[in-house]
């Protein structure tokens, strides 16, 4: 591998900071709407899990408003089953995105798939103000209907004019992307895509810096291409993210997070009262509901 200059152009953005997280069991939480995701907002949350979901079940139901959740796969597959879309499973490249607006409960929709082990990342989104109480939606797509650009799937938003199918608000692209032993790649953000950031789940890549697997490295604000390398012992899986910055303060409840304490407040007494319609609602034995809205 013929290594990346150790010399920085006057336009590359440089890391700014960097984390490993912390970990919960199989799942390490490496951004949270109170570290930072107060400095990649509209990106508030991000988690990298692995486990078999065979061995440890589903997620409980809960609740969440004024955000979205998007759902990516980097080894193995998970199940879907959601009474409005069917059932499928997402693999590498497939997504889940569920606009929680005003309010929803959710947690079993996702469930074991065909694979032993399932790897991938869960993220976070701030909603714009005009989006942050707006109706439940919710998408599932397969592999097959995600476009991509190169070694790149285009999860959110659009890059090298393929742009993706989920109907996530403007300004925010994400992007999940496998590159080769030693391969090169460049990512040229959209001008006004000031916040950029990245966090690998397998192999090592070189921006010149290394960021190692688990690791979330975030870059100074900017719009200078990005050139990442991998490294020369095996492929390097990461996601990438870069956005508007959110311009509003982050309101912040346990499940929520909102552009203003009023809209939180009306939020999280959405999701109340949807919680309490949910325990009051007797349903036939063996049956569950994966997505409460």
């Amino acid at each position: 591998m013929t290594p990346l200059s150790a010399r920085h152009p006057d336009n590359a953005r440089r890391i700014s900071h960097s984390t490993r997280g912390h970990g919960h069991g199989p799942i390490v939480r490496l951004m949270s709407p109170s570290d930072f995701g107060q400095w990649l907002k509209p990106f508030v949350f991000l988690d990298l899990f692995e486990m078999d979901l065979r061995r440890f079940g589903n997620m409980p139901l809960h609740p969440h408003s004024g955000i979205a959740t998007i759902t990516v796969i980097t080894e193995g597959n998970l199940r879907f089953e959601d009474p409005d879309a069917g059932t499928g499973h997402i693999g590498y490249g497939g997504v889940e995105w569920m606009r929680a607006g005003a309010g929803v409960w959710h947690g079993k929709e996702l469930s074991a798939g065909t694979s032993a082990q399932v790897q991938g990342f869960q993220l976070w989104i701030a909603l714009p103000a005009e989006l942050e109480l707006a109706p439940v939606d919710s998408q599932y797509l397969e592999a097959e209907a995600m476009p991509h650009a190169g070694p790149a799937r285009v999860i959110l938003g659009e890059h090298q004019g393929v742009r993706s199918p989920v109907r996530a608000p403007s300004g925010i692209n994400y992007l999940l992307v496998t590159l080769a032993a030693g391969q090169r790649w460049e990512y040229q953000p959209p001008a006004d895509h000031e916040v950029l950031w990245l966090s690998v789940s397998r192999g090592t890549l070189y921006s010149p810096e290394p960021v190692e697997a688990g690791e979330l490295v975030a870059f100074e604000p900017g719009n200078g291409t990005l050139t990442l390398q991998a490294g020369d012992q095996g492929d390097a899986v990461f996601v990438l993210g870069s956005a508007v910055p959110h311009p509003h303060d982050l309101k912040m409840g346990s499940y929520s997070v909102h552009t203003s304490v009023q809209a939180l407040n009306a939020g999280e007494a959405n999701i109340a009262q949807l919680g309490e319609r949910l325990r009051a609602q007797a349903l036939p034995e063996g049956r569950s509901v994966p997505i409460y809205k």
